[in-house]
């Protein structure tokens, strides 16, 4: 079938709007009409990169209504409203242990934009276009996935607002509730308030905490951190991170949580713990980082990556849209919407700063 895909065929980061063949569904596959795709940072970088081939379409925050499934499917139906997330083997020792962002063939399925057997359901005029970018490759108007990474959703959800929960917002979200696993009355640091970012914190308000420490350079930003639950915000700017934090919770933070990606904000998020802390880190530094292991090891302190929020995406979705609807996890605070024609503007506000979350409408 003919589809309408923004095409990445460089390393420019530059999109361009294309029709191309989509192939039937296999046996396994599920197509999805695309409604709406939120733009992460992750395809972003990716854009520039040598991550994945090219030419790629690359998006993995789709949302859609199920068109139709391939026999083996039983998950889902055609009509049925999805959110798509991330990819996994399911039969490696960290999927069959529930731990399916850790899974044995993540690189690959995330960023190798082919299927397993090496071929791509994505072609213009005989030319292959890799299209399964994290198991979907969703900045088209049609896309597959596979039952592992297709999420049901309510039908009377707000479909186009949901895209952002597959990838970003569960990784900030789940970071703070599947992985750190934080409690009641405790405190926690966040580095950077991006969407990854303010989900952690709207997050860190859902379980109970009771410092919940925003750490940016850009003021908009953290007025935006303390309307979503923030109890105190530092600007990096201005006041050291490190001295603020233990001004704060008196003893450093029981959780720090960095999403930047930036070595030295990864520094300060270890200096900042308490003994018995643990900081999580979501994103990788391009360069080596220089981590002092004996504050680690004399206050019991850890360090850890976190991938995709540890989310187990068919529970912990449907959890995240209910927090919606109660009025309690305010995505749709976050994001701004583009036509989809206007891909690489919402890219470039994405890396301005100018937007926090743009997503993608599909137009007709």
């Amino acid at each position: 079938m003919k589809i309408r895909a923004a095409v990445f065929r460089d390393k420019s980061g530059h999109a361009e709007i294309e029709t191309l063949e989509l192939e039937d569904p296999r046996e396994d596959e599920i197509l999805v009409r695309m409604v709406a795709v939120g733009v992460c940072h992750t395809d972003i970088k990716v854009s520039t990169s040598d991550m994945s081939p090219r030419p790629i379409v690359l998006g993995h925050e789709g949302a859609g209504i199920v068109e139709r499934v391939g026999s083996r499917v039983s998950k889902v139906a055609a009509g049925d409203h999805v959110v798509m997330t991330y990819d996994a083997c399911g039969h490696c020792p960290s999927c069959l242990a529930n731990q399916r962002t850790y899974c044995d063939e993540v690189g690959p399925r995330s960023f190798g934009g082919l299927r397993p057997d090496g071929t791509t359901p994505l072609s213009r005029n005989g030319t292959r276009i890799a299209g399964r970018f994290f198991g979907q490759s969703s900045f088209a108007s049609y896309a597959l996935g596979y039952e592992r990474n297709v999420v049901k959703v309510p039908k009377d959800a707000p479909l186009d607002l949901l895209g952002p929960l597959g990838c970003g917002l569960q990784t900030g979200a789940g970071a703070v509730i599947n992985a750190l696993k934080m409690g009641v009355g405790q405190s926690i640091a966040v580095f950077g308030t991006g969407s990854v970012g303010l989900s952690a914190v709207m997050a860190a308000r859902l379980m109970g905490a009771a410092r919940i420490i925003a750490v940016d350079v850009l003021p908009n930003r953290l007025q935006m951190a303390r309307e979503l639950g923030a109890t105190d915000t530092v600007n990096a700017n201005s006041e050291d991170a490190l001295q603020a934090v233990s001004r704060i919770t008196g003893r450093g933070a029981d959780f720090t949580l960095d999403t930047t990606g930036v070595g030295s904000v990864i520094q300060q998020a270890v200096a900042c713990l308490a003994p018995l802390g643990t900081a999580g880190f979501v994103a990788s530094p391009a360069e080596p980082v220089a981590i002092p292991i004996r504050h680690l090891m004399l206050g019991g302190r850890k360090l850890r990556g976190i991938v995709e929020g540890e989310s187990i995406p068919d529970l912990f979705i449907p959890l995240l849209v209910e927090f919606q609807r109660q009025g309690r996890f305010a995505l749709e605070r976050l994001v701004k919407f583009y036509p989809f024609e206007r891909i690489n503007e919402a890219i470039h506000d994405s890396e301005s700063g100018a937007t926090i979350k743009p997503i993608l409408r599909m137009t007709t």
